[in-house]
């Protein structure tokens, strides 16, 4: 695919030097105090969107990590250890890798696991290679994302509700209950937008995360000698110590990063500032502190592994805290869902998926969207996942493998990027991805432990879609290729058609067509049936290039094939809302005059006939031609009126 090149005075009166410069200074000023207002906004708003899963972790990251089941004690030096590894997790995966290294690969300003895998493809040309292993490794770990957006509502809002049994058992039988009625809550509320609760997420989360940091605080006044966790060589001795449990602890230790990949998905929706701001000034200090003051607690009173975040606060405060809990993983959750439909549309737009129904559901917000069919899907999965695992200590099992793949894609996507985008010298690319391969293969190793305890669960979501997405990847290049082999020339038609030309009408006829150089079905349809060809002819491709967005200069270029008929392709990046009517106002500045209201659209429904011998397993075209079927009408997807629409079904043999 290929990217397009991307105070004054009143009348009469004369302004002295100084004058000149004072009002210079206070308009700088002025620039200057909105660009911090702004900042300051944008960083309030990205503790919400991009730090509410992080931010959740320490409802159960330290309960997991001293699990008794690992076999590790609870004596001050382990407990300085496993805080230690927690730590320096935070310091070397958050901050190190992804703050400071891959929020620097941004497609455009765009970040997610999908923008980069558009970066990385286009760095190393569809021509390469390598061109085929990075697309799978960038659809492996968008599959293994979509498998974490399913797990993350589930666990985060159960260890939420579980805060109920520390203030007594009674409430243990309704724990599962609450937590599905949460959650149903949460996805039928999808389709009216977040808009009126978003203004909510920035402020809930600031007070979430002051809460963190006092809670951890109080605990290390009470024990001081926690801080000695800051020191690298205790995290070091934890992991090296205890033999095998130090290794399969670190599947644990995972737990307290899970959501850094929103942190860099959602990059795009507020710039890099204002989120490495979030993360510096606030919220790894109050992650820190408070893990520090639950270790604290924990040397002081082992018994507390049951739940040291809950039992940090005093009695009077436990059910404030779980209230406030429920509402900080409710908008981790939400973030992931608006996460999971941002990967899932880009990856429609990229051709990895069929085309489904996409709601805007705010005016002014383009990355606040709803897909209907990914809500349902998401909300069954998730109700599953919470009562076939029970727990947020199952859960957990099953959470680590999902975050540590993910993060090993996207350590190989940047590697790629490094080395052919940025054109660094191979032995630093190969240098810096192998020291954060080794962290993440390690910690991706470690979780694949508890492989038969639920890791299965994200892998399985994980194999189907990426088998679906390869599928569809595949069946729609046969199609392009069956299309192109039983195709006309087109300009070859033109000049034969018009030595007898057939009779003209009033009008605009657009014909939508994967390739330009061939004649569509439809206008071969509407002659043979008709017998008529309007005064305007437009034979029109859509091309989704491998960037967020294209401006408006470059959406549309125009050819005249003569005799009024014009070759058209109009190009939408991968967040585009992909409004083909609106797009093809711009050919009146041109020298077209198109009119929605006297023009018609043709489009071509093919019916995909699944036959043996193919590209593929006979099962996997039958999966393809039921995608297909099942697929959003291009009258939808591109937003063109169904009363200016006529659609001429075609068979097509793959």
């Amino acid at each position: 695919m290929t990217t397009p090149t991307q105070s004054p005075l009143a009348a009469g009166e004369v302004a002295s030097p100084d004058h000149a410069h004072a009002a210079v200074h206070a308009q700088a000023h002025a620039q200057a105090h909105a660009k911090g207002q702004s900042q300051l906004a944008l960083t309030m708003l990205a503790l919400g969107i991009v730090y509410g899963d992080i931010g959740t972790s320490p409802l159960y990251a330290m309960k997991e990590t001293f699990n008794p089941a690992h076999g590790i004690g609870l004596d001050a030096a382990s407990v300085l250890g496993g805080v230690s590894t927690i730590l320096w997790a935070l310091m070397i995966v958050v901050t190190l890798k992804y703050v400071v290294l891959v929020m620097r690969a941004d497609n455009r300003g765009e970040g997610g696991i999908m923008a980069l895998l558009a970066l990385a493809a286009s760095a190393v040309g569809k021509d390469s290679r390598w061109y085929a292993p990075v697309a799978l490794v960038g659809l492996a770990g968008a599959s293994l994302f979509l498998g974490e957006a399913v797990l993350t509502p589930a666990i985060s809002v159960l260890s939420a509700v579980e805060g109920l049994e520390i203030g007594t058992s009674a409430f243990k039988p309704y724990v599962v209950p609450i937590s599905l009625g949460v959650l149903c809550a949460l996805f039928l509320m999808q389709r009216q937008g977040t808009a009126a609760v978003g203004a909510l997420f920035g402020p809930v989360c600031l007070v979430w995360f002051l809460a963190l940091a006092a809670a951890g605080l109080w605990a290390i006044l009470g024990h001081p000698a926690v801080l000695v966790a800051l020191d690298p060589r205790h995290a070091w001795s934890f992991i090296t110590s205890h033999g095998f449990a130090s290794f399969a602890v670190l599947g644990a230790v995972v737990l307290a990063f899970t959501g850094v990949e929103a942190l860099y998905a959602d990059m795009g929706h507020f710039g890099k500032r204002p989120v490495r701001m979030a993360w510096f000034a606030l919220v790894f200090p109050a992650l820190a502190l408070n893990y520090l003051g639950q270790g604290a607690l924990l040397i002081v009173n082992p018994q507390a592994v049951e739940n040291p975040f809950f039992l940090m606060f005093p009695s009077w405060a436990l059910y404030p805290m779980v209230g406030l809990a429920t509402a900080a993983t409710v908008i981790a959750s939400q973030a992931t869902i608006t996460g999971a439909y941002s990967v899932i549309r880009q990856a429609i737009q990229l051709g990895y998926l069929p085309r489904m129904t996409v709601l805007q559901t705010s005016e002014r917000e383009y990355g606040q969207i709803y897909l209907p069919a990914v809500n349902w899907i998401l909300l069954c999965a998730v109700l599953a996942a919470i009562v076939g695992f029970g727990s947020s200590s199952n859960l957990a099992a099953a959470y680590g493998i999902a975050v540590t793949g993910t993060m090993v894609a996207t350590t190989l996507l940047t590697f790629f990027v490094v080395r052919a985008g940025w054109h660094y010298p191979l032995w630093l690319s190969l240098l810096a991805t192998a020291f954060f391969l080794v962290v993440d293969v390690t910690f991706f190793s470690a979780s694949l432990l508890k492989l038969i305890e639920g890791g299965w669960f994200p892998l399985a979501m994980g194999g189907v879609i990426l088998l679906v997405m390869l599928t569809w990847r595949k069946g729609r290049q046969m199609l392009m290729s069956s299309l192109k082999s039983t195709g006309i020339p087109l300009d070859a038609f033109l000049d034969s058609l018009f030595l007898h030309p057939p009779h003209r009408v009033e009008g605009t006829s657009v014909f939508m067509v994967a390739n330009t150089g061939s004649v569509p079905n439809a206008l071969l349809h509407n002659l043979l049936h008709n017998k008529v060809l309007h005064q305007r002819v437009m034979f029109l491709n859509v091309e989704i290039l491998t960037v967020p967005a294209v401006p408006e200069r470059d959406r549309l270029s125009m050819e005249s094939l003569g005799n009024g008929c014009w070759r058209v392709k109009l190009r939408f990046g991968f967040k585009d809302v992909t409004d083909v009517p609106k797009a093809l106002e711009l050919c009146r500045a041109q020298g077209l005059d198109f009119r929605m209201m006297e023009t018609s659209f043709f489009l071509n429904r093919e019916t995909i006939i699944a036959t043996p011998g193919g590209g593929m397993a006979q099962w996997r075209e039958r999966l393809f031609s039921a995608m297909a079927r099942n697929a959003t009408s291009a009258v939808e997807y591109f937003h063109i009126p169904t009363n200016r629409v006529i659609e001429l079904g075609t068979q097509v043999e793959i």
